[in-house]
């Protein structure tokens, strides 16, 4: 048990970050949502590093922490390099896609990162095809193949755009992390 909690610290502290920051901001009365992505402005770039750690409501981050821990968790098995690399990049490169092309309301929430996972973890599978990245891949399409529905602008209040973007930014992060340890010929 000790083995597993250690091999993922890395997914544990950002759950600890994401809960942490919504008893604050529950006690705020969600005053932290401010600080999200606000498409176009100069005080919504701020919300580019802040978004994936604040969320709309309690129920946001309930609905977020199960998917982030079993899809960190499953991301980890390529090592935790990787796995900073990728969180890192997926909340960079996906804000900022929001930032620019997202419709003109706050964007906050977790699910962006969780879509850079989900694509993270299929797009490894697809460029480096190895038995333990298809297994793992494998997992993620049944456990959360349903994620995929997120990617429709069905509620007005759910950033499909995040989703959208952190899903793309998941497989162009796969594709980086693939070509950088390949030997240039």
């Amino acid at each position: 048990m000790d083995l597993m909690l250690n091999k993922l610290k890395p997914v544990l502290f950002l759950l600890a970050l994401v809960w942490l920051t919504e008893v604050i901001n529950f006690l705020s009365g969600h005053s932290l949502t401010s600080f999200g992505i606000l498409p176009r402005t100069m005080s919504g770039l701020l919300g580019i590093p802040l978004a994936p750690f604040l969320h709309a409501g309690l129920w946001h981050t309930i609905s977020n922490t199960l998917p982030l821990l079993i899809l960190g968790g499953l991301l980890l098995t390529n090592g935790r390099n990787k796995f900073w690399i990728t969180t890192i990049s997926v909340i960079l490169l996906s804000g900022i896609l929001v930032w620019l092309f997202a419709r003109g309301s706050y964007h906050v929430g977790t699910s962006a990162l969780i879509f850079g996972y989900f694509g993270t973890l299929l797009g490894t599978a697809f460029f480096k095809r190895s038995f333990s990245s298809l297994i793992a891949a494998l997992i993620t399409v049944v456990l959360y193949g349903g994620l995929l529905w997120g990617l429709l602008p069905v509620r007005s209040y759910i950033s499909f755009e995040g989703h959208f973007f952190g899903l793309i930014s998941g497989v162009f992060c796969s594709w980086m992390l693939f070509k950088a340890r390949k030997p240039y010929h």
